[in-house]
């Protein structure tokens, strides 16, 4: 049966489909990666970006074209994880600009849809590359395009759409060589096909699980007794500004039973009443406030039997009844904003130690195991007290999403120094120069990048073929700016290998950071070989603390 418009509903499903068809490839995705490096895989990264936007359109209601976007958009984009989310989510926002304006999904706005997504996807990227996921979206925008001309069965035309995303992910090694070189195809345009294939199969009818879980609480924060399952007595009340929609009564019962016990609910057209136990009453008055304004909220932590501590006790909101009463007069006045503060990634607690003391105002915890998302980097910058944050991302997989929160950062400006390794995120701040204007600096920090040289040595996770070298799960890799330049089954003769291609006649300085599994006796033989080799060349070690790489190194 032809299928000629898609409404909200069921394109809130198909997205649903198509992440859980992502998150259950994701391993497989991983394993395409070309670097086998232990890092931030690609299959991960699109996983955590699309649940986050999951999340937030399952959280909806009643869906329609506007909040179901704002929902896809806004939650892909804050929850962007390295370079390959980055773009998926700018594939989504793409989408949404079309779908926002709306009110069903017809073979038109499919089409212009497709193209928009592809559109702003290739515009995030600096330098686009064919052979990527880029080349699986074009190809799916190009197909739905054509075949939107003979048809407006939505079924027909999404069929077109994935056969030409397959036969765009098949061709990517001939695009690009190193692809072709590990035998494998992109691992991005992989998990793009995947959340195609998965949204195409719900269009069809395939039984599909769109079930999202919630996260688990905090076991931290929230006891596990045996006696009392649920901490908090929560209830309240809701006002809509209209009247409720049919059915909203019984979808809200529904989300709070699944997050609590003991639901309470009555309600007229435009109040409700609500009482549960729960151990996530935030989740309860965050999700019920979709609907309405809350008032007369109790919150009530019954395993401390209503003796709760006196000074625990929070002072109430102000309210029409209150608000004649005096404010409390502040502790103290607020720091006044300084012209730029810092924001730096780092991975050990070492180099942490280094960027507070080189002047970070925040540092991350991030790096190749854990990308942060542009929300954690977001965060991070709206914690600075300056009016313009520098974001340093010291990793060439952060450095997009670093991008993306500067660009949706408020009240401040947010400015990226695309330092893509530790050691140039650590010269961007030495050259930092307090008198001197934002301008100024960011030229000066930027172009002071290109001066320093990285390496980084770790091991392989998987057996491939990378630039000519064959490598064996297990063997160090010696990896510079310039790609791997060292294999070795001794850590000793790869990092020797490694730094040969790195010092010139112009060298001066060789810093190394120590990684947490670094061997003391290894260090130390690297260094003896550093000093005979190179002796007019300064060596300096400091401990990184950093895990997956053993040495970080920098040049000068």
């Amino acid at each position: 049966m032809a299928v000629n418009s898609i409404d909200a509903a069921l394109i809130s499903k198909m997205f649903l489909a198509g992440a859980r068809y992502l998150e259950n490839q994701k391993d497989h995705i991983n394993e395409l990666n070309v670097f086998p490096v232990p890092d931030g895989d690609t299959g991960t990264n699109m996983t955590a970006t699309i649940m986050s936007a999951a999340k937030a359109v399952s959280d909806l209601i009643k869906p329609d074209m506007k909040s179901l976007s704002k929902a896809m958009s806004s939650g892909s984009l804050r929850g962007a994880r390295g370079n390959s989310g980055v773009i998926l989510s700018q594939l989504i926002r793409g989408f949404t600009k079309v779908m926002r304006n709306v009110d069903v999904i017809d073979a038109e706005s499919l089409t212009e849809g497709l193209q928009k997504a592809t559109e702003t996807a290739y515009r995030a990227v600096m330098k686009p590359k064919e052979g990527t996921i880029l080349t699986v979206a074009k190809a799916a925008s190009d197909a739905c395009a054509d075949a939107a001309v003979e048809t407006d069965d939505l079924i027909e035309i999404g069929g077109k759409v994935v056969e030409a995303a397959t036969a765009a992910l098949e061709s990517t090694p001939e695009l690009l060589p190193v692809l072709k070189e590990a035998g494998v195809v992109d691992s991005g345009g992989s998990g793009l096909l995947e959340v195609l294939k998965g949204a195409y199969d719900y269009l069809c009818g395939k039984d599909i699980d769109i079930t999202i879980e919630e996260e688990k609480p905090d076991e931290e924060e929230i006891e596990e007794e045996e006696k009392v399952k649920f901490t908090y007595r929560v209830s309240f009340s809701l006002k809509a500004p209209e009247n409720f929609a049919t059915g909203v009564d019984a979808d809200l019962t529904e989300y709070l039973s699944g997050i609590g016990d003991d639901v309470k609910l009555s309600a007229d057209s435009r109040t409700m009443q609500i009482s549960l136990l729960t151990n996530v009453p935030g989740k309860a008055l965050n999700h019920s406030l979709k609907l309405g304004d809350a008032y007369d909220i109790h919150i009530t932590n019954i395993k401390l039997d209503g003796k709760a501590p006196a000074a625990e006790t929070a002072e109430p909101a102000a309210t029409a009844e209150n608000s004649d009463k005096p404010a409390k007069e502040p502790a103290e006045e607020e720091t006044p904003l300084k012209e730029i503060g810092f924001v730096a990634v780092s991975s050990g607690e070492g180099l942490d130690e280094i960027f507070t003391g080189l002047g970070a105002d925040v540092v991350i915890k991030g790096g190749q195991t854990m990308n942060p998302s542009t929300n954690d980097i977001l965060e991070a910058a709206e914690k600075v007290n300056a009016k313009n944050v520098f974001i340093l991302p010291n990793n060439k997989n952060i450095v997009l999403a670093a991008s993306q929160a500067a660009d949706i950062l408020e009240d401040k400006k947010g400015i990226v120094i695309p330092a893509k390794t530790i050691p140039q995120g650590i010269t961007a701040l030495v050259n930092f120069i307090p008198d001197q204007s934002v301008e100024e600096n960011q030229k000066r920090m930027t172009e002071e990048l290109s001066k320093v040289k990285s390496g980084e040595v770790t091991y392989a996770v998987r057996d491939t073929s990378v630039d000519g070298k064959a490598i064996k799960a297990g063997d160090y890799m010696g990896i510079t700016d310039l790609g791997i330049k060292a294999v070795n089954e001794s850590i000793v003769e790869t990092f020797k290998e490694m730094l040969n291609d790195m010092v010139d006649d112009d060298s001066a300085l060789i810093t190394i950071y120590t990684g947490a599994d670094a061997r003391e006796a290894e260090t130390h033989e690297i260094t003896d070989m550093i000093n005979q080799t190179y002796p007019s060349i300064e060596v300096d070690v400091q401990n990184g603390g950093q895990n997956v790489y053993y040495y970080i190194v920098s040049v000068e």
